[in-house]
């Protein structure tokens, strides 16, 4: 009896089965330190930033802000974080860089004189301001590929080349100061401080020894290892306290095994934290965190993988002692639940499927971090807001898209610094549920505590039947919740739906998402 004063409790009824379930928020266990949601400037921002400035506003504010209307309608979702992607010079090169769309190459602020035009990058640099301006006060800058300068076939594409790094043997000194330039001439020309930095962007994915649709460069673990540890004397060097991240792993397999790779580039969390690993080793490197970054790809179906990778990759992780982000995420092929890539979705159909893996890499994988690719897209379902371009690139038409509402279930309320709470299940007759925080057909549950002691719940309907629960909490009697939902009903999108009170029922409609929040007031 005494274990259930301890949390918050959830009493469901499923109307699907009728089967009362009771959920209850362990508020003395606690699990990861959540640090922040984001998304990414690549490819379209370098254009979309160029925009009329009332269409970058309301895009920003969508993005940003934490303001709400006269109504209690937020005003955006709140992002606290923001990626700023470096180009290496595909976009000065043009067709001559073998990328075909313009979309996906980009500039380089290093000239092929050895010169930096700091007037490069105007789009993006002026969307990154607007993120600054509306609260935003973590910034990321990565790269997948060094400067067309530095490489060894002279492109930002490892088109004709191995599975090695494409980088000219004598650049590697050249390219630790080339990255400490970009930090301290971003600074100095925007007020703009990246607090990380990714020099490598899915350096195991077999899509960089082949190219040329997009900049990208493989690498295998001694490489990254050695331009890594340049990197970090660099930066202590000239006193630059940016963390260096590694290593944007195309696949979580990739992390703790060798999936589709070799021993070169496998193994990743092993290969650099493990101080048995003499030649890899960067755990006691200035300015890497003991912290590996990967990417959701490819992971996220079958639903048993789904689960079960993010349980393998936990396990390693724990062994090991590293903490971990998931940095980027779109739809792909294989996502053939919701269709794989072709055709733009607006609704919640692709909103819930990203929302599960989501749910899944905080509960399971302890991702302490999450974050999106494509902010801005034109023709298909990888894109928080959509964009329709006039023929000159410069002005078009916006819309926003239940995916980027969804994730403001999330990033809107759970803010940096939130601890994540377990959250146990019971059947009727009082039996612990394994997982039962976790319906992969039905319902998700999820549960933080901020650091200015608010209490939020996140909770996602998968089901196409509407469930309904009991809210209670025996800590607080009579607290009140505040309760935002999305859906595909008309302005459902993250709208305050009403308060609850501890002990009435709450009703989670069939393919939605709700968010409760709770400061304790009564």
């Amino acid at each position: 009896m005494k274990n259930l004063l301890v949390g918050i409790f959830l009493l469901l009824a499923p109307i699907m089965n009728g089967q009362a379930v009771h959920y209850r928020i362990e508020t003395g266990k606690p699990q990861q330190i959540m640090e922040h949601f984001s998304s990414s400037d690549a490819w379209s921002t370098q254009f979309v930033g160029l925009w009329p400035q009332e269409k970058q506003n309301q895009m920003a504010d969508w993005l940003f802000s934490m303001e709400t209307d006269s109504k209690g309608q937020p005003k955006g979702i709140g992002l606290p974080l923001w990626r700023f992607y470096v180009g290496a010079g595909s976009t000065e090169q043009g067709e001559e860089s073998q990328i075909g769309s313009v979309w996906t190459r980009a500039e380089c602020f290093l000239q092929a004189d050895g010169t930096y035009n700091w007037d490069k990058m105007k789009g993006q640099r002026n969307f990154i301001k607007l993120a600054k301006e509306r609260g935003v006060n973590k910034f990321l800058a990565f790269l997948n590929s060094p400067p067309v300068n530095f490489t060894q076939n002279g492109l930002a594409t490892n088109t004709g080349r191995d599975g090695t790094f494409n980088m000219k043997s004598d650049c590697y000194v050249k390219y630790a100061a080339y990255l400490a330039d970009i930090i301290e001439g971003v600074e100095k020309h925007d007020g703009i401080k990246f607090n990380y930095i990714c020099p490598f962007n899915e350096p195991d994915g077999h899509w960089n020894w082949l190219g040329p649709k997009q900049e990208g460069t493989p690498a295998t673990n001694r490489e990254i290892a050695k331009t890594v540890r340049l990197i970090s004397k660099e930066f202590v060097k000239r006193k630059i306290d940016t963390q260096i991240l590694i290593s944007e792993s195309s696949d979580y397999r990739c992390m703790f095994d060798n999936h589709m790779t070799d021993w070169q580039r496998g193994h990743q969390i092993q290969t650099f934290f493990s101080p048995d690993s003499t030649a890899t080793y960067l755990g006691d490197t200035p300015n890497v965190p003991r912290l590996i970054v990967g990417h959701s790809y490819w992971t996220n179906t079958p639903l048993k993988s789904l689960h079960d990778i993010r349980c393998q990759l936990r396990d390693t992780l724990d062994k090991y002692k590293v903490d971990f982000w998931q940095t980027e995420l779109c739809i792909m092929h294989n996502d053939k639940e919701i269709g794989g890539i072709p055709g733009f979705d607006s609704t919640m159909k692709t909103a819930l499927y990203v929302a599960r893996v989501i749910h899944h890499d905080i509960v399971f994988a302890h991702a302490k971090s999450w974050q999106w690719w494509r902010t801005f897209g034109e023709k298909n379902r990888n894109a928080l807001v959509r964009i329709f371009p006039d023929s000159t690139l410069l002005d078009g038409e916006i819309a926003d898209t239940k995916l980027l509402w969804a994730i403001g279930n999330y990033s809107r309320f759970v803010r940096p610094g939130a601890v994540r709470l377990a959250v146990s299940a019971f059947d009727k007759n009082g039996r612990l549920i394994h997982e039962g925080d976790t319906e992969q057909t039905g319902l998700m549950c999820s549960s933080f505590r901020n650091t200015d002691g608010s209490k939020v719940l996140v909770v996602l309907n998968y089901g196409k039947q509407d469930r309904t629960f009991l809210l209670d909490q025996d800590v607080v009697s009579g607290e009140m919740w505040q309760q935002y939902r999305t859906s595909d009903r008309e302005g459902e999108s993250l709208k305050p739906v009403g308060r609850v009170e501890n002990g009435k029922m709450v009703c989670i409609p069939a393919r939605s998402m709700v968010t409760l929040v709770s400061s304790g007031e009564k």
